[in-house]
């Protein structure tokens, strides 16, 4: 039975890790997934870090943020084997659901230009494309 749960660094960490970096489409990862980096987020999020599990295997992740005003998605990811079984669709409600608990109205993703699977995905389970807007970043 698969379960959602949330983030044990000490338990979950490598296969979260490992499940990022094989993931066909690329989830980004970069210097905000080191370990010191995860520990950080667990102290201001722990119950937006969520994992789907099934007899001690990681099957999938996804992350969640809120700054008292916006929520934030990062790395939904499933193992490939277990994709389109409704997984993806079983952690965003989860997640959802507690970002709406906390009191967060709207909140964000961002998907790799090019990935029209995640796009798909995200339209089919009702976010949309927020083409007015021009995506800035820096590194500080």
């Amino acid at each position: 039975m698969i379960t959602i749960r949330l983030f044990d660094y000490a338990k979950d960490y490598e296969k979260a890790l490992q499940l990022w970096q094989n993931s066909p489409e690329g989830i980004g990862v970069g210097t905000s997934d080191q370990p010191d980096e995860i520990k950080k987020k667990l102290q201001r999020d722990p119950d937006l870090f969520l994992v789907a599990e099934e007899d001690g295997e990681l099957l999938g992740t996804v992350i969640g943020g809120f700054d008292g005003r916006r929520g934030m998605i990062y790395h939904l990811a499933i193992a490939s084997r277990h994709r389109r079984q409704g997984l993806a669709s079983r952690l965003m409600q989860e997640l959802e659901t507690r970002l709406r608990s906390k009191g967060c109205r709207k909140a964000y993703l961002l998907v790799k230009k090019g990935n029209q699977s995640a796009c798909d995905f995200y339209n089919q389970i009702g976010w949309e494309a927020m083409d007015q807007v021009q995506l800035y970043g820096k590194v500080i």
